[in-house]
């Protein structure tokens, strides 16, 4: 594909997108409540790679491992989210967005929704998913050893988010460990074993591109995913409320690695 094709290609999964978001911002207004966004956000992803599949001219086996792997991480992603917002209702991040624009600027529920959550983070699924889009695009060269390696570290960022997801809802379906501390399993390593195995996923996905000349250009997709797990929208936010709730949460973080998995400190 000649540049100016991978632009349109690109131009028109971010119209895409944004089209899909802005139909489930209505969805939203209709519910009063934005949190299952964080469910259909990993769909998204997978719908920009398979509306990138029969558009691109990449190599047939590339292709199929981002799709595939985009699919297998989103489809389980999206279930396990989607899940707990229908167990425990609306998600106590999103509300405090909406308080607080509605306290700053005055604006209403659904202003807020659209401009705050759903066009920014079609915007950002498209960002993220840059491999499984430019990845397919070069027909040239076949998968070689660094894309192989991206399909075994996606795949240990899959089972790795997946187990920890397992043993995070087991232990919050513990009546008597209400109030303590998940520090067994793979918390024992990580304060963050999903958020790890996310970026493992998506680190893997990028291998994999990377092997073609426009997939080289997608590392935006990992780096963006990476920074806002660490920095900014993820492990950030959900310690400020963890903190609040369980008083030995500070003890844990002394002794526990925030992402990269490690043994335990002795504190």
């Amino acid at each position: 594909m000649t540049l100016s094709e991978i632009a349109l290609l690109l131009l028109l999964n971010l119209v895409l997108i944004l089209a899909v978001m802005t139909a489930l911002w209505r969805v939203a207004v209709r519910l009063g409540d934005v949190s299952f966004i964080d469910g259909v956000w990993p769909l998204g992803m997978l719908m920009l790679a398979l509306a990138t599949w029969p558009r691109a001219e990449g190599d047939p086996t590339r292709s199929a491992l981002l799709v595939g792997l985009c699919g297998i991480w989103a489809l389980r992603l999206a279930w396990h989210l989607l899940r707990r917002w229908r167990a425990h209702g609306a998600d106590g991040r999103y509300v405090a967005i909406l308080q607080a624009q509605e306290r700053k600027k005055g604006w209403g529920f659904s202003r807020t929704a659209l401009l705050m959550v759903f066009l920014p983070q079609g915007v950002l699924a498209w960002l993220t998913a840059l491999p499984v889009q430019l990845g397919q695009v070069a027909a040239q060269p076949a998968v070689g050893v660094v894309g192989w390696i991206g399909v075994g570290l996606a795949l240990i960022g899959i089972v790795f988010e997946t187990v920890g997801d397992a043993q995070l809802t087991t232990f919050r379906n513990d009546p008597a460990r209400k109030g303590q501390v998940l520090d067994t399993g793979l918390w024992r390593y990580t304060r963050h074993p999903n958020y790890f195995g996310d970026a493992c996923v998506w680190w893997g996905l990028y291998l994999i591109a990377a092997e073609t000349g426009p997939g080289l250009w997608s590392i935006a997709g990992p780096l963006f995913l990476t920074f806002t797990l660490t920095r900014w929208s993820g492990i950030g936010l959900t310690e400020k409320a963890i903190h609040k709730s369980r008083p030995g949460y500070a003890d844990y973080v002394k002794r526990t690695s925030a992402f990269i998995p490690w043994p335990p400190k002795r504190v």
